[in-house]
């Protein structure tokens, strides 16, 4: 492809003529850097040169470790463009070769036939043929100092070009064979934990108040509060990226399960801790730092550990459970109001959605409670779910007590509705929610105005959940959930899901 040795400096050079978007420049051109085309070849022969020509078959090239730290530090370099062109080139080029699985799997019968030996040196080529070409380049790459970061960042980068993009199977494949290898490499056995206090260092305190997603931090002194006494901060990290917390779990610890966040977050920092009237953890943030591990299973191991190093911290500690963020909700009971409406347009009734006919989606509101909002709305001359609507995108229903009094019961069952019922493929179609029961936990309690500021209103209209633990029921529970998609719950709940409409009678019983 190129004459001579290769120069490891020229993708570098190319990047530096074409740094918009690797467009044709005067420079470009002058320099003899004539077309994107020729950034492909080049990033073409940059891995060939690590991992060998296809026609090496078993046999790796020794390689310097020199041109993989090259290659890494000019992707680093790429602009977000430029990284996607990189992306695309090596899921394409050095994926799986077709014709080499077809070839060794038809070899199969004959060398069954010749004896047990052929047979396993058959199937040993057969899995050396499934093996994408860029698995090899991963390894190297893994190699090396801050390598396995490297890979992480990667995978994000993939991850955020496939939501760009319709369907393309080569970067899926690409993105499913890059998170199976950081899969291995962060199994729980290789994952450290660390407790968090005030005392911790600075750049790990820094990045624990920067990746909060699920209650930010305003201020220094919420760091504190959460890292303080009646609270525990658990991190993982890998050996590989010592300094950089994989996964954060926030605790508090109390004598009773929590039913709304505020008493958690906003509680005055305290000075010491009454073990004796500690009985109780709550979950209530778990947050994921890095993108390019999303699939990668270390949520659940974190709850699990953190679980036995409180239980032989704090003997008396006899329940562990979540309060949670129900995010979509929201969301989901808006597209749900839509869905009425337009049945009510098609069928030019204005009762659709109250009580209609089985044909009709479900009723979300009864006639009562319609007229309820249309009355101190002062809209009598609109439809009452189009006011209920407006009501709930814009949080301006919170700022009535009578119309909050009034949307509780509805939005409690709608909300036990959305988290009991509705699925996706058989799951719980809440990621939150399929979280914890994929972890064997119960849906518990629906808690009404658990959760008061903007961002809470906007996701859930304000209601939380507990996932509580049961630990000696939690294997059968992930096992029955994975299994037969069963969701354990509390008979709150599962009557509040009755009353939304779906469930029928001989399963509207708890189990505990």
């Amino acid at each position: 492809m190129f004459q001579g040795g290769f120069s490891w400096q020229k993708l570098r050079k190319i990047y530096a003529h074409n740094i918009s978007g690797l467009q044709n420049s005067v420079d470009g051109a002058e320099s003899g850097v004539s077309s994107p085309s020729l950034f492909t070849a080049t990033i073409s022969q940059m891995v060939t040169e690590i991992i060998g020509p296809k026609e090496a078959g078993l046999k790796k090239p020794t390689i310097p470790e020199g041109k993989t730290r090259h290659l890494c530090d000019v992707y680093g370099s790429l602009s977000s463009e430029d990284k996607a062109t990189f992306l695309r080139v090596i899921s394409r080029q050095f994926g799986t070769d077709h014709d080499e699985v077809l070839k060794a799997a038809e070899g199969l019968p004959q060398a069954k036939e010749k004896s047990e030996a052929a047979l396993l040196k058959a199937e040993e080529r057969l899995q050396a043929a499934l093996v994408p070409r860029y698995h090899d380049l991963f390894v190297q790459i893994g190699r090396l100092e801050g390598g396995v970061k490297h890979l992480v960042d990667m995978r994000a980068d993939t991850l955020d070009l496939l939501s760009t993009v319709k369907d393309n199977a080569e970067l899926r494949s690409f993105s499913s064979c890059l998170r199976e290898m950081l899969s291995h490499w962060f199994s729980a056995g290789l994952l450290h934990l660390q407790r968090i206090t005030w005392e911790s260092s600075c750049d790990i305190l820094q990045k624990i108040s920067e990746y909060e997603a699920v209650h930010p931090m305003k201020n220094w002194s919420d760091l504190k509060r959460r890292v303080g006494p009646y609270r525990r901060c658990f991190i993982f990290t890998h050996s590989t990226m010592p300094r950089e917390p994989m996964v954060v779990l926030h605790t508090a610890l109390t004598n009773q399960i929590s039913d709304n966040i505020q008493t958690i977050v906003s509680t005055p920092i305290l000075d010491d801790e009454d073990v004796e009237d500690i009985n109780t953890a709550i979950f209530y943030s778990i947050t994921s730092t890095q993108k390019g591990l999303q699939g990668v299973e270390l949520g659940n191991y974190l709850i699990k550990r953190v679980v036995r190093e409180l239980q032989a911290e704090f003997p008396k500690m006899t329940q562990f459970s979540s309060l949670s963020p129900i995010p979509g909700f929201r969301d989901w009971l808006v597209g749900e109001i839509n869905k009425v409406l337009s049945s009510t347009e098609s069928s030019s009734s204005e009762d659709s959605g109250v009580d209609g006919p089985s044909s009709t989606p479900p009723a979300l509101l009864t006639s009562a409670e319609l007229q309820k909002v249309a009355e101190i709305a002062g809209k009598d001359d609109v439809l009452p779910l189009v006011t209920l609507k407006k009501l709930l995108q814009t949080n301006q229903w919170m700022g009535a007590e009578s119309m909050v009094e009034t949307l509780k019961d509805p939005l409690m069952r709608l909300c036990a509705r959305y988290l009991y019922l509705e699925k996706r493929r058989g799951y719980a179609v809440n990621p939150v929610a399929n979280f914890h029961l994929r972890n064997g936990a119960v849906l518990w309690r629906l808690n009404w105005q658990a959760d008061t500021n903007p961002r809470g209103i906007s996701q859930s209209c304000g209601i939380m959940v507990n996932y509580r633990y049961f630990l000696g029921d939690t294997m059968r529970n992930s096992q029955r959930y994975m299994e037969e998609q069963h969701i354990e719950a509390s008979q709150q709940v599962i009557d509040l899901a009755q009353a939304a409409g779906g469930v029928d009678s001989p399963a509207g019983k708890s189990n505990l």
